[in-house]
């Protein structure tokens, strides 16, 4: 049994020899799975620019989610002055304000009614 466990210790320390020293590159077995080793590093790099790239649309996202708070409360707040300024009170002071010689009507709007007979035919 000694003999069996000491053999298996040298080949498990001489593989490990010929990986730190390249050996391993120049055997047949690894010369033939060459492309599928070749295939699964591409893989593992566009696994890796997959995970940058998503990182970069969550970030993106979370700006453009801030930017969309930003305008919602700038709206709000304009919204809110206008409303304020179109009030049939700050209107009329506004135009006292200016000077502009408009002056408030107190009384009601009226209908005006014509009849068609009134109406001047050309």
């Amino acid at each position: 049994m000694s003999g069996a466990a000491n053999k298996k210790d040298k080949s498990v320390g001489r593989s490990f020899v010929d990986i730190i020293n390249g050996n391993f590159l120049t055997k047949d077995d690894v010369l033939r799975h060459l492309p599928y080793l070749m295939f699964l590093c591409l893989l593992a790099l566009v696994y890796i620019a997959n995970g940058y790239m998503a990182e970069d649309t969550v970030r993106k996202l979370n700006n453009v989610g801030k930017e969309v708070k930003e305008f919602r409360s700038e709206y709000i707040t304009t919204k809110s002055e206008l409303m304020y300024k179109s009030k049939q009170s700050e209107l009329a002071d506004f135009i006292d304000q200016k000077g502009m010689g408009l002056k408030e009507s107190f009384e009601p709007p009226r209908k005006i009614k014509v009849s068609s007979q009134n109406l001047i035919e050309d």
